[in-house]
């Protein structure tokens, strides 16, 4: 028998996209839709795939997608987010695991994401392979407060599963640009509030550092000019939250 798990995901006018995403989950025994406000049509498509749907008032990313967590009837849940489609080799991969006898090797899963930006799939840099911790047992493994850039916790060491997890967010350049803003200021309040500023010289060598590492040594250049902006619009805005953090502390707005 296989062990029972739920596919959670929390929504905000995600009409666009939800359609493929759910259709992917639908091996899932539920599908639990944690919506804080939609006005597209989302919450109508989610229920036409059966999913149960929740309203919840924006709580902040990590604690947003902990309480999604908390309304599922199952202890197992993949966590996705309303741009990503799982794949056929994912899906077998998380099937294979659920369906060993007794339980499963470990309490908590990554899946490699793979990113596409500029219309190209990202294959390299630090858009693929971009591992995530998204399958777990809730009994074990929870998310983080963190309002942003959250994770998986536990206190175990998770095993890789076969197969993507494909982001398609279809943003443009200039969105993409104004997002990474947004995340800079609300990072930048974080480290405010956990008294964790940086110096002048986070401020330079953070951004070498990380270009560096995902451009040339990544072979992020592979990836062509899309390879290119995307890792050095992340360069950029890696030493912007210290700039912001220096300076008066920010107000983190969602």
């Amino acid at each position: 028998m296989s062990t029972p798990l739920s596919a959670v995901l929390i929504t905000l006018n995600a009409a666009r996209s939800l359609d493929a995403c759910l259709g992917s989950v639908a091996f899932c025994d539920e599908i639990v839709v944690v919506d804080c406000g939609s006005t597209d049509g989302t919450q109508e498509i989610a229920r036409r795939h059966g999913a149960r749907v929740i309203h919840q008032d924006w709580l902040g990313y990590g604690p947003q997608k902990q309480f999604a967590v908390e309304q599922a009837k199952n202890d197992w849940v993949l966590c996705v987010d309303a741009d990503e489609v799982v794949t056929a080799v994912l899906r077998e991969s998380i099937c294979e695991e659920l369906r060993r006898p007794g339980r499963p090797r470990a309490v908590a899963y990554e899946i490699c994401r793979c990113n596409k930006f500029m219309g190209r799939w990202l294959r390299h840099g630090e858009g693929y392979p971009d591992w995530i911790l998204r399958l777990f047992d809730r009994r074990r493994a929870r998310w983080s407060e963190d309002l942003i850039h959250e994770r998986v916790v536990t206190g175990t060491r998770p095993l890789r599963l076969q197969g993507d997890l494909l982001h398609d967010s279809a943003e443009t350049l200039e969105s993409y640009v104004a997002k990474q803003a947004r995340y800079t200021s609300l990072q930048a309040a974080s480290l405010h509030r956990r008294g964790l500023l940086r110096n002048l010289a986070s401020m330079v060598f953070s951004p070498l550092a990380r270009f560096t590492r995902f451009y040339v040594i990544r072979a992020g250049f592979l990836d062509g000019v899309p390879g290119l902006l995307h890792i050095a619009i992340g360069s950029l805005y890696s030493g912007d939250k210290y700039r912001k953090a220096i300076g008066r502390p920010p107000q983190a707005d969602h």
